[in-house]
């Protein structure tokens, strides 16, 4: 596991568009996809593959749902960088999905949490069965306990999921915690492939994904000046100027953030906060300071951290 070479899989279009709503254009879709494609990033996902009949779309573009026929349109020309899409449990219908061989998706990753795990396995054995590579993303794996956590990855090991990833969803989890995650991870799945995804609300993102990197974890998720839900990812510039792969080209990525990210950015808040920072202090779910970040009190600090301490004392 260690031998190999670690891959980028930015996330942007997917984790991005729970800033945004995922409106972004096509050319905006397009363009990303051209200019990692260029960078030598091995990954792009596009977006959620999830049921529109299934979720609550409020509003939401179509990158929440990644139709095949828009895929086509935009991606007209499939170059090296692969794809791939997310869905949840639930939120998905089986026969939306078309074979492997009639997508421009090449990976599915099925997100679960670990009291799910078998409905995880059984939705991803599907998309192997049409062809998909898959992975496995375990979500708030940081509230787990170990023996659950060992059992649910025994059940992993033993299908045919490709990737398993340690997935630190409320951006809570220390350079130690990773490591003794990445210790499990490693002993209860030699059969597998191992990924991280890491949020930055204490600014360990990147140090967290090089860890993994440094540990023998293949697939390193990441996003353009790492825009995702509240503190974002790690940043895919970072990784692609750090790793020592001689295929990265980090101009590519630059223009991008030039021609793209910037003027975004102007126009939604993604990234490091301290509300942010004090959900992942406190192993928190973020949306409580998602929605702080949208009223009249957004920087109400400490108003903030003590309502959290009022209820953990009663």
């Amino acid at each position: 596991m260690g031998k190999q070479r670690p891959k980028i899989l930015d996330c942007t279009i997917r984790d991005g568009g729970l800033v945004n709503n995922w409106d972004f254009t096509e050319d905006f879709v397009r363009n990303v996809y051209h200019s990692l494609n260029e960078a030598g990033v091995e990954y792009m996902e596009v977006g959620y593959k999830n049921s529109p009949e299934l979720v609550d779309t409020n509003g939401a573009g179509p990158w929440r749902f990644c139709d095949d026929d828009l895929l086509k349109q935009v991606i007209t020309e499939k170059k090296t960088t692969k794809l791939s899409a997310l869905v949840d449990i639930g939120r998905v219908k089986e026969e939306d999905i078309l074979p492997k061989s009639d997508s421009v998706i090449d990976l599915i990753r099925v997100a679960c949490y670990l009291k799910d795990i078998d409905k995880g396995i059984a939705l991803a054995q599907v998309f192997h069965e049409l062809g998909y590579e898959t992975s496995i993303n375990i979500m708030a794996v940081s509230n787990a306990l170990e023996y659950q956590l060992v059992e649910g990855l025994e059940k992993v090991n033993n299908s045919t999921i490709d990737i398993a990833y340690i997935v630190d969803s409320f951006g809570s989890l220390y350079n130690q915690d990773i490591q003794y995650l990445i210790d499990i991870f490693k002993k209860a799945l030699p059969n597998k492939k191992l990924g991280i995804h890491t949020h930055n609300n204490l600014q360990l993102a990147f140090s967290n994904t090089l860890l993994g990197k440094n540990n023998g974890v293949t697939f390193l998720d990441s996003s353009l000046m790492g825009m995702g839900r509240a503190a974002g990812n790690c940043p895919t510039e970072l990784l692609v100027g750090a790793l020592k792969n001689p295929d990265y080209n980090l101009a590519p990525v630059l223009g991008l953030l030039e021609k793209e990210m910037i003027p975004l950015r102007e126009k939604v808040e993604w990234g490091y906060t301290i509300p942010y920072a004090i959900t992942g202090l406190l192993n928190e779910h973020p949306r409580s300071a998602m929605a702080l970040r949208k009223s009249d009190d957004k920087d109400k600090y400490k108003d903030f951290y003590n309502q959290f301490m009022t209820v953990e004392r009663h």
